[in-house]
């Protein structure tokens, strides 16, 4: 049997995907960050090793052990926690040591090299799972209004600036002023800021970064994004076509539905 290796972090993304990946045939050896993956991930694939936030050796030797030569990021790793959690290995020092900045994209793509240059190929986790990936078009809830729109064209242009920067994926915008954008705290404790600042009725934008990677932090949003979006105001949901992983698609939905927020892929 083909195996794959799953590098785990935060989210549903890590437990979507080996259920994706073992309903295809695939063997699926995850190597899961402690406190950041859900242990419920052991029920999902064929072996789990458990490291700490910064261990690249101890994720070599996890995937070497089950002969696994390709793997896949999935999950994100809380920023505030790599800052104040990491125990970097040795391997982590020598990444680290070759950085310009330490910006996820320059990192990343770093981590990717070293783990290639030790025999475990980095590919994208939507070349298994495409389906995951939002369409384009009105997609759920009520279709969005010309003011919701107009809005969105304000999140794009402010999101494409914050990832030219590498510094966030989300911007919230009601009547064409940006309530908040995405920084080190994440996607919800942003749409939470803005919701303080008169949120209601406001539209959340995410997209990648220009020159996305899609080998790792793609932007994904589920039905906790939308519950976090009704808690502040939010009424309408614009993702990036092709590059936005929709978690739990179904019950994002159906979610969008019930709350009456309009989902987007633009």
């Amino acid at each position: 049997m083909r195996a794959i290796g799953l590098i785990a972090g935060n989210g549903r993304f890590p437990t979507i995907f080996a259920q994706a990946a073992r309903a295809k045939g695939l063997a699926v050896h995850a190597v899961a960050h402690e406190l950041e993956a859900d242990p419920s991930l052991s029920q999902q694939v064929d072996s789990l090793t458990w490291v700490k936030v910064g261990q690249l050796d101890g994720i070599l030797s996890g995937f070497k052990s089950k002969g696994v030569t390709e793997a896949v990021m999935a999950g994100g790793i809380g920023r505030i926690r790599s800052f104040t959690q990491a125990r970097p290995d040795l391997g982590a020092l020598k990444v680290a040591a070759s950085l310009r900045s330490m910006r996820d994209d320059e990192m990343l793509r770093a981590v990717a090299a070293y783990f290639e240059k030790h025999g475990v190929r980095i590919v994208a986790p939507t070349d298994y799972v495409p389906e995951v990936l939002a369409g384009t078009g009105h997609l759920a809830g009520p279709a969005p209004t010309k003011d919701q729109l107009r809005d969105a064209e304000v999140g794009h242009e402010v999101a494409t600036a914050l990832g030219q920067v590498d510094v966030g994926q989300t911007v919230m915008v009601k009547d064409g002023a940006v309530l908040a954008v995405e920084a080190v705290e994440g996607t919800d404790e942003a749409i939470r800021r803005g919701g303080k600042y008169g949120g209601k009725g406001a539209v959340v934008v995410k997209r990648s970064k220009p020159g996305q990677d899609l080998r790792f932090d793609l932007p994904a949003v589920g039905p906790m994004t939308l519950e976090v979006m009704r808690e502040a105001g939010a009424s309408a949901l614009i993702v990036e076509a092709g590059k936005t992983v929709l978690l739990d698609k179904a019950q994002l939905f159906k979610w969008a539905d019930r709350l009456s927020i309009a989902i987007v892929g633009r």
